[in-house]
């Protein structure tokens, strides 16, 4: 993931993150089953997916955090 979409993701809604979550997740889990029946070899894709869910993840409790704090 760039450095312009990480700035992208921090202004992005909470709703929209986790539309976005739940995509990313669908999309490992498909890479998953790719790997297992051989049909993808490049295991760098589940992992640069894995962090991009990390990272979504990440922002996502930080704008919860906030949104709590400010009411």
């Amino acid at each position: 993931m760039k450095r312009n979409e990480l700035t992208d993701l921090k202004g992005k809604t909470i709703d929209e993150l986790k539309r976005l979550l739940l995509d990313a997740r669908e999309e490992l889990g498909k890479l998953k089953i790719d790997m297992s029946l051989g049909k993808s070899k490049n295991q760098n894709q589940t992992r640069n997916r894995r962090k991009d869910i990390a990272r979504i993840l990440t922002i996502l409790s930080m704008k919860e955090e906030t949104q709590k704090n400010a009411e």
